[in-house]
């Protein structure tokens, strides 16, 4: 029952923000949402998700926690194999290159990220693996 409720969920909320131009449904809380637009890795059919990001020194960011499940969120595991996506925000359609932050970048995004969203923390600490920072470079 959660998990169509969660797909119902965001099948609507992706709706809200597509046709309000982000004036409805692109705020949760405390967190900022967008529409993320992938290639299936496998079909090579778009995938819309709302999820949320941050933006910081010039570049959208997305922690890809998958609520702390032991398995990648698809979307991750999308852009993997095709690290061109589309967001589109605040009325806006942005075409960007995704890459994993590493090292320094992800240490600092990390911080930037869950002082904004201390859930990130309890995420990590429910699962095994390192949780992904996925950063998208306009094009």
């Amino acid at each position: 029952m959660k998990n169509i409720f969660l797909k119902w969920f965001m099948t609507t909320n992706t709706l809200l923000i597509r046709i309000s131009n982000g004036r409805i449904g692109s705020k949760l809380g405390t967190q900022t949402i967008l529409i993320l637009n992938t290639v299936g890795r496998k079909s090579g059919q778009p995938h819309l998700i709302p999820i949320a990001y941050f933006f910081h020194e010039g570049n959208y960011f997305i922690v890809a926690s998958n609520w702390g499940k032991e398995k990648n969120a698809d979307w991750y595991l999308n852009l993997l194999k095709n690290p061109r996506a589309t967001l589109q925000l605040n009325g806006k359609t942005i075409q960007a290159e995704a890459h994993d932050a590493e090292g320094d970048e992800y240490t600092q995004l990390w911080k930037f990220a869950t002082e904004r969203h201390p859930p990130y923390l309890r995420y990590q600490k429910m699962t095994s693996r390192h949780i992904p920072i996925v950063v998208f470079q306009p094009k």
